[in-house]
């Protein structure tokens, strides 16, 4: 017995109709977690954009005006134009990881994250969501930390898709980290285990501050 021509057009079309009705869910229901997650930054604007802006000030005044002035040049440049882009790149990176990590766990442990993996949104979307506010944020507290920067001295800039970039993909390796570190936490004392052990050394040990020719040989090929 086959089926008639317009059973299988019917089936098509519901077939479509839940397939636009899923994508347009998926799209709502991506855009609702950026949006919130946004609102949330510029919302406590003087918790998420002005700290970092006042730590980037004070690293430009001691260690670029007043120690930098005694240390001379740093890998060709002045002391102060050698910090500059790794100063910029902490705060986006440290911003990055901790929106996602506050923002996630606080779902936790507010018991509200339970409502979000009942919905029908894939686990992938809410990832990016949560991605792309940390994302935002990073970006955010980057542009901010650059113009202070441009108040202090003048950037060398080669490259521009190099730079973009770069800014991105760090931020999101480490937006991607602090969603781990907030899936495995138990407690608000472990969301500052990436901080403590993967973000400091890497501040003080990464060439930020200094050329890691610097360092010992051991240390530079770790």
């Amino acid at each position: 017995m086959t089926t008639p021509p317009e059973a299988l057009g019917q089936a098509a079309a519901h077939a479509r109709n839940e397939e636009v009705a899923l994508a347009r869910t998926n799209v709502v229901g991506f855009s609702t977690i950026v949006i919130r997650e946004f609102n949330r930054i510029i919302r406590i604007w003087g918790q998420t954009i002005v700290p970092p802006a006042i730590t980037a000030t004070l690293y430009f005044i001691i260690f670029g005006s007043l120690i930098g002035s005694r240390i001379g040049d740093m890998g060709g440049y002045t002391y102060i134009q050698y910090i500059a882009p790794g100063l910029i790149m902490m705060s986006v990176i440290t911003n990055s990881y901790g929106n996602v990590v506050s923002s996630f766990f606080g779902a936790k442990f507010g018991k509200h994250i339970e409502e979000l993996l009942v919905s029908p949104l894939p686990s992938w979307l809410i990832v990016t969501g949560y991605m792309m506010g940390g994302i935002l944020r990073g970006l955010i507290v980057g542009a901010v930390v650059t113009t202070i920067t441009l108040l202090f001295t003048h950037l060398h800039v080669h490259s521009v898709p190099i730079v973009i970039s770069a800014v991105l993909l760090s931020s999101v390796v480490f937006a991607l980290a602090g969603m781990i570190n907030a899936v495995f936490a138990k407690n608000f004392d472990q969301i500052s285990f990436i901080p403590t052990f993967v973000l400091t050394p890497l501040t003080y040990l990464g060439g930020v501050f200094y050329t890691i020719k610097l360092l010992p040989e051991w240390a530079q090929g770790l």
